[in-house]
């Protein structure tokens, strides 16, 4: 039982009434240890914590805010007040109790200072809402952290909701005249000092075809700058980066539209011939036309649930590589399960060479496509343990991450959900079989009130641990936050804040909830969606990006430092020509016997798209005996302790008798 969204139909005469009309829930897997007792006292606290959310969030939502609601003024009131440090931005509103007081598990607090305003970041998503409720309009927008420019530091694009209309309708274009996605350059390289310039204009980003959703980041032509597919509510679209600092819509002659409700894609080599491919997760099969008015609890109206709508299957596109991509959706099987799905990634689960993908879905099992040989993938979610909870029931997937979370070698996976659900790590035996440990890691209560959406894996304190930021925000108004407040002309979508979580991995399988000392941007309730991890300051240690449905970006500038010692890598293919080797794994081999296993990967996350090199945090007094690398054609590379310098950048390429480049 949950916490849901409203469903279609007559408002519910009782406040306990479930507001999502549920399909019958999946038999629960045989293999399956029946602990009947934890599952009924988590039901009937989740029975309690429904209807307490739902009678503290309900008093001032009975009607919606009408037409003309501006994101913009939500910006003055959201946005943090910003005072100068040395050498960097501050942010002293808010500041959470824990300002300068170690917490229990991790250094003094706050870890963030939010930035975006010092550093020039005035993105304001708008979510089109205009009082209808469409469904578009409270699912928000990704963020990319990329280098579109080649300069070697880290750019933000921000997608632009607009006006929530139906592909080819006139508004659309009008919409996205009027506020198109954002593209921030970041002048570190040439001024010595953070900071952004918006140049969407000149780039030529500044027409889009459709009500904005995610990002995703890839080289598709082997030429070493960074594409950028769009996923929308209606077109979605294909910028080819021209090389010179402009991108071309390249996408009806590539052939990767999909008009359709698309979330989150990742780019993946899944047939291992050189060339990126493209995979898109579509979401339900909503319309303006078919729109359908949803109720809260207590009979207000509100967003609807996926399950008013029905699923839609995503695409998978195989690169040619001549710039034309065709539709293997259906040889591969890729689109042969499906249900609404938000949240993409790729791995190599079971280590054999081959690119896997996760697919996490909206209230429907997961999918877990296990590559066979890239011609084929077969859905193994059932058997792999991660298309269910621990409890072999469904959850509202959102955003997903994949990780070596537990130093084991290999890829775990993390997904955000629902309030009343809980947020799910699953670890990876290695040969992808996966077992469900959010209890016992301290990631399941902390998550229970909140609605989870991008997730960010960050080693947050340079222990060589990875650790994880989660953006929360609700969908529906007895899922909101107790005392989030009505909604206004100014903030329509104030019932629906939360606030953002922080987890620091202890490094013995469990997690604390540090957010209390993360700063004011985890002590300010915000609609969280998108969120995209990468150093923007090339100093060693992770920032984290962050979009809000109907408000301000925030740009949280990691305040604790570099880490003691650290390392950081870029892994290019100098045979398709310099592009980022996604898919490549590269371990830190310590003096001390430990190992540290890294991915390079720009997918994940809800919508987002983040900075896919990889970091090394030491920790005091470790010190580097190789790192070994191995690229996605299987081929392997070793790099001595005197190849690399510590606390700095280098690349590295697969080009045969290349090492280290600064």
């Amino acid at each position: 039982m949950r916490c849901a969204r409203p469903s279609p139909g007559r408002p519910a005469p009782d406040a306990a009434r479930r507001s999502r009309t549920m399909s019958p829930p999946p038999m629960r897997p045989a293999r399956r240890h029946d602990r009947a007792w934890e599952r009924l006292a988590r039901a009937m606290a989740t029975v309690v914590a429904c209807a307490v959310l739902a009678a503290c969030g309900t008093s001032d939502t009975g009607t919606s805010a009408g037409p003309g609601a501006s994101p913009a003024t939500m910006a003055a009131a959201t946005a943090p007040a910003l005072t100068a440090e040395p050498g960097r931005a501050g942010d002293d509103r808010d500041r959470p109790p824990a300002d300068g007081r170690p917490t229990p598990d991790g250094p003094p607090g706050p870890y963030f200072d939010d930035a975006a305003a010092a550093l020039g970041v005035d993105f304001v998503h708008d979510a089109g809402v205009a009082g209808t409720y469409h469904f578009p309009e409270i699912n928000g927008s990704g963020v990319a952290a990329f280098d579109y420019d080649g300069d070697g530091d880290v750019d933000l694009y921000f997608c632009q909701g607009g006006v929530v209309a139906d592909a080819d309708d006139p508004a659309v274009a009008a919409a996205a005249a009027a506020a198109p996605g954002r593209l921030f350059r970041n002048r570190l390289k040439e001024t010595g000092t953070l900071g952004f310039e918006d140049v969407t204009a000149g780039a030529g980003l500044d027409r889009r075809r459709g009500y904005g959703a995610g990002a995703a980041v890839g080289d598709i032509d082997n030429d070493g700058d960074a594409d950028l597919y769009l996923t929308n509510f209606g077109h979605n679209q294909l910028w080819r980066n021209d090389g010179d600092g402009t991108f071309t819509d390249v996408t009806d002659a590539a052939g990767v539209d999909d008009p359709r409700w698309s979330t989150s894609a990742a780019f993946v080599d899944y047939d291992r011939d050189g060339w990126l491919d493209l995979a898109v997760v579509n979401y339900v099969d909503f319309s303006v036309a078919t729109h359908k008015p949803c109720y809260s609890p207590t009979g207000a109206r509100d967003y609807c649930s996926p399950q008013s709508y029905k699923p839609v299957p995503g695409r998978l596109f195989r690169n040619r590589g001549d710039g034309t991509f065709e539709d293997r959706s259906g040889p591969t099987g890729y689109a042969s399960d499906y249900g609404p799905g938000l949240g993409i990634v790729a791995g190599d689960f079971d280590d054999d060479g081959w690119p896997d993908l996760l697919v996490a879905n909206d209230g429907t099992e997961n999918q877990l496509w296990m590559n066979r040989g890239g011609t084929r993938f077969e859905n193994t979610a059932r058997v792999a343990g991660v298309a269910y909870n621990a409890d072999g029931a469904t959850e509202a997937g959102m955003g997903v991450v994949a990780e070596d979370v537990d130093g084991d070698g290999d890829d775990d996976v993390f997904i955000s959900h629902l309030t009343g659900e809980h947020n799910s790590l699953w670890v990876n035996d290695g040969h992808a079989v996966f077992t469900e440990v959010s209890e016992r890691a301290g990631l399941a209560a902390t998550s229970f009130p909140e609605t989870g959406f991008g997730l960010g894996s960050l080693d947050l304190d340079g222990d060589g641990w990875i650790d994880f930021v989660v953006v929360n925000g609700a969908v529906n108004i007895a899922g909101a936050a107790a005392g989030a407040g009505g909604a206004t002309a100014d903030d329509p979508l104030a019932p629906y804040r939360q606030r953002h979580q922080l987890f620091l991995n202890r490094g013995d399988g469990t997690f604390s909830d540090v957010s209390a000392a993360g700063g004011g941007a985890f002590a300010t309730p915000d609609v969280g969606r998108g969120l995209a991890v990468a150093d923007l300051d090339d100093d060693g240690d992770p920032d984290v990006v962050m979009s809000n449905a109907h408000g301000p970006a925030r740009v949280l500038v990691n305040r604790l430092g570099p880490p003691a010692a650290w390392l950081g890598l870029r892994l290019v293919d100098g045979t398709a020509g310099g592009r980022d080797a996604y898919g490549a794994v590269a371990t830190l081999r310590l003096a001390d016997g430990r190992a540290l296993r890294r991915r390079v990967h720009a997918d994940g996350s809800y919508l987002s798209a983040r900075d896919p090199r990889v970091l090394f945090g030491l920790g005091a007094g470790a010190a580097v005996a190789a790192v070994d690398i191995r690229w996605p054609d299987g081929s392997a590379q070793t790099l001595g302790a005197g190849d690399v310098a510590l606390d700095a950048y280098a690349t590295v390429s697969r080009t045969p008798g290349q090492g280290a480049q600064p």
